[in-house]
């Protein structure tokens, strides 16, 4: 009797693949997920091994890891008081349960090694992402947990490429924020007209706690990060705690598209106007019944509006007070000075007719005064010294656009007065007073512990990059310093005199000025001595800041060393040395992260190396505080900049001592430019 099989090796191996090939298609597919990116936030304390804090983490991971993949999206909170961690897992739209589920395990496995014993954390990989802290952060916009990515291969063909990708983002994100059945996810390609590359495929998502409003604004503030990230770039892709953006020349995702955009031939770059997105199925035979409902609706719309223009006319004849009180409004409505515009009489009672006894300060451009509106707001009021040069006009044309730069670290411009001589800016008002009242003097100094301090280093890094990358216009400070950096209630670092200068006349380029007015021990030594300013200015003088307030010591004032000339050399010996807590505040009492101390002077050091192209960009430097992976370059001997010994000072002068051509009153204005606390000059360029 013959065996089974024996004559029929051939069925025997078609019988073994097919088991094989039911196998592959039955069981899930494994990810080999790599993390993208990590940010380990290094805001307080660690939490201790087997604390807790650990074991609320290790049960939350798990239940975002179980429940995340069903959805593609899942958030959730485990413990109380301080030991209580929220998280949340957010996983690629395109992707099903089977790698959404692999991904989010992966993710749970790594997060605790990646950032250990850290009290919050995001990772992202390329199908999902996992987030948790300490602090809730459920359905808050965040724009501080975000880093990009950018393909370094260049287009050979830039403007319809642009043009392209400019109408595909934008209808995505418009698609993805108010298509419900999107569920804040969209794919989309755009035709290009390229040979061998004939298709932009781009796609965005937002984490599903976000309002329609809040994705559209995450996603819409990437898209206007785009041309100074990833000009001329074949592909990118930009990660935030809240959204997500991707654009490439080859198809990288697996879902249907939801956006087309045919091949333009237009010349000029495209319009916000877009179509609608697509009506979800089933919806056509009430087209017209909708079309019906859209006109009613916009007719009264219509109606509405004239209306509310009536009333507005009449409110505005019948009481200029009443106009005046709705000067604080959101950006969209800062179009005209007239929407900024302070009635000199309102001011003056809000300030006691400028009493002494609501003088908050006196600076290079005048006395800062507080007062109170009718409406129960608080302001800080600025009266302009007398002498600009500059016409009404132009001055009102810059205060409008000052007042659209709006950022958690910068004190927000709310309004002007210009009444006769009088130039009055109204600024929100911040009631800590500035840093240097509380870092250099010894009665308050205790009251910035570390936790505060390393807040307050952040907080100016992200304010400075606002100015320097992501406003509306370049900004350039070149005056900051502790004094101009100011701190509300909850001790958070607010920039202040930011664009100030910008309202009087100044002799200056886009990289060179003649008149080089700023404050000593923060003027990088290529301004202070030959007058070349950039953003790498604005760096230097936030390295030094850093050290001042690692050290507790102020540049323009230092003398505890017999060898040291100036702060940045004492902090340079001891960084070599390997002792550099000896050097730490001693007000801190021994209460502070090493760790943390370590990588802020590291930071500080690369600062203020004497080469600008060396010293990082504001954005590095705000990945370096957030992120404890981004491995940072050893730094070079620092910058030798003039504290405020009569030698240096002296030495500095004479660099820029007037010509013997000059007349005395010239000389007499230069003389004003090396003051030890100066005023700030603001360098602006349209984006």
């Amino acid at each position: 009797m013959a065996r089974p099989f024996s004559s029929s090796p051939k069925l025997l191996h078609m019988l073994l693949l097919g088991a094989l090939l039911i196998l592959l298609l039955v069981l899930p597919t494994t990810v080999s997920a790599e993390p993208l990116v990590q940010i380990c936030s290094p805001t307080g304390p660690d939490y201790a091994a087997n604390s807790t804090f650990q074991a609320n983490l290790n049960r939350l991971l798990s239940s975002l890891q179980a429940n995340g993949s069903t959805t593609g999206f899942y958030n959730a909170t485990v413990g109380a008081g301080t030991d209580r961690v929220y998280g949340l897992v957010l996983c690629r739209g395109d992707k099903g349960p089977g790698d959404c589920r692999s991904c989010l395990d992966t993710a749970a496995q790594d997060v605790p090694q990646t950032c250990p014993k850290r009290r919050s954390a995001v990772i992202w990989y390329d199908y999902c992402m996992l987030r948790y802290s300490d602090r809730a952060f459920f359905s808050i916009p965040d724009d501080t947990l975000k880093v990009a990515l950018v393909n370094t291969q260049n287009l050979t063909e830039v403007t319809q490429f642009n043009r392209q990708l400019n109408t595909l983002m934008r209808e995505l994100v418009r698609y993805a924020a108010y298509n419900a059945s999107a569920r804040m996810f969209a794919t989309g390609e755009a035709e290009y007209g390229q040979a061998g590359t004939p298709t932009i495929y781009g796609l965005v998502q937002c984490t599903r706690d976000q309002s329609a409003d809040d994705c559209s604004a995450c996603l819409g503030g990437i898209f206007n990060e785009m041309p100074s990230l990833f000009f001329g770039k074949i592909g990118a892709r930009y990660l935030k705690a809240t959204c997500n953006y991707r654009y490439e020349l080859y198809p990288f995702y697996n879902s249907s598209v939801m956006v087309s955009v045919p091949l333009s031939t237009n010349a000029t770059p495209p319009t916000a106007a877009l179509q609608p997105p697509p009506a979800a199925p089933g919806k056509k035979k009430k087209s017209n019944s909708t079309g019906t409902v859209l006109a009613i609706a916009i007719s009264l719309s219509a109606a509405f509006a004239l209306v509310f223009l009536i009333c507005i006319c009449f409110c505005r004849r019948k009481s200029k007070q009443r106009k005046l009180c709705k000067n604080m409004r959101d950006t969209q409505d800062i179009t005209t000075i007239e929407s900024l515009s302070f009635d000199l009489s309102t001011l003056r009672v809000a300030t006691g007719n400028f009493s002494e006894l609501n003088l908050l300060g006196q600076g290079g451009f005048g006395a800062v005064y507080k007062g109170l509106l009718p409406n129960g707001q608080e302001i800080a009021v600025k009266r302009l010294l007398a002498g600009s040069g500059q016409g009404v006009e132009e001055l009102k044309n810059e205060v409008v656009l000052l007042a659209k730069l709006q950022h958690r670290n910068l004190v927000r411009l709310l309004g002007v007065c210009l009444e006769g001589e009088e130039k009055l800016l109204v600024y929100e008002y911040v009631p800590n007073r500035s840093l240097d009242k509380f870092l250099f003097d010894a009665a308050t100094s205790h009251q910035l512990n570390w936790e505060r301090r390393y807040q307050i280093i952040g907080g100016i890094s992200r304010g400075l990059q606002y100015l320097h990358e992501d406003s509306q216009v370049k900004i350039i400070h070149r005056d900051l310093k502790a004094s101009n950096v100011l701190l509300d209630a909850d001790m958070n670092s607010k920039i202040s005199d930011f664009g100030l200068a910008r309202l009087f006349a100044v002799d200056q380029t886009h990289a060179r000025t003649s008149r080089v007015v700023g404050t000593f021990g923060y003027m990088s030594p290529e301004y202070a001595m030959r007058g070349h300013f950039s953003n790498k200015s604005d760096v230097f003088s936030f390295g030094v800041l850093v050290l001042e307030i690692v050290t507790g010591q102020r540049n323009s004032a230092f003398s505890d060393s017999s060898t040291s000339t100036d702060l940045l050399t004492h902090v340079w010996e001891h960084w070599t040395s390997g002792t550099v807590l000896q050097i730490v505040d001693p007000s801190l009492g021994g209460q502070y992260q090493s760790s943390e101390v370590m990588r802020c002077v590291q930071i500080g050091l690369l600062c203020v190396q004497e080469a600008p192209a060396e010293r990082p960009t504001m954005t590095s430097v705000v990945l370096m505080l957030s992120s404890y992976s981004v491995t940072l370059q050893v730094p070079r001997r620092p910058a030798f900049v003039a504290g405020y010994s009569q030698s240096n000072l002296g030495a500095f002068k004479k660099a820029l001592e007037p010509s013997t051509s000059t007349t005395d009153e010239e000389s007499a204005a230069m003389s004003v430019l090396y003051s030890t606390n100066e005023v700030s000059i603001t360098e602006l360029d349209p984006r």
